[in-house]
């Protein structure tokens, strides 16, 4: 009887300890997803940043002006332009 108490309070000890490594490792892998998660939350901040930053450099009105002032390029004249016309 003595060892099958023994045994119980073994099982009992291992269940235990198996209990707290599960909720161990649970808490450290939210922890991992929480900071995960913060992490692509900044990421998205930063991509929003970046796309107003591209719509500020490419704007018409500012390709134009530097097309002008840097490469000296202007619109075409009538007589430059030709048209053609899909078949």
């Amino acid at each position: 009887m003595i060892r099958f108490d023994a045994v119980l309070v073994a099982l009992a000890v291992a269940s235990a300890l198996g209990v707290v490594s599960a909720q161990h490792h649970s808490r450290k892998l939210f922890t991992a997803l929480e900071r995960e998660q913060t992490r692509a939350h900044g990421l998205e901040v930063e991509w929003g940043q970046l796309q107003l930053e591209q719509s500020t450099w490419a704007a018409h009105g500012r390709v134009e002006k530097l097309a002008r002032e840097r490469l000296g390029l202007r619109p075409p004249t009538p007589g430059q332009v030709v048209v053609l016309e899909a078949q």
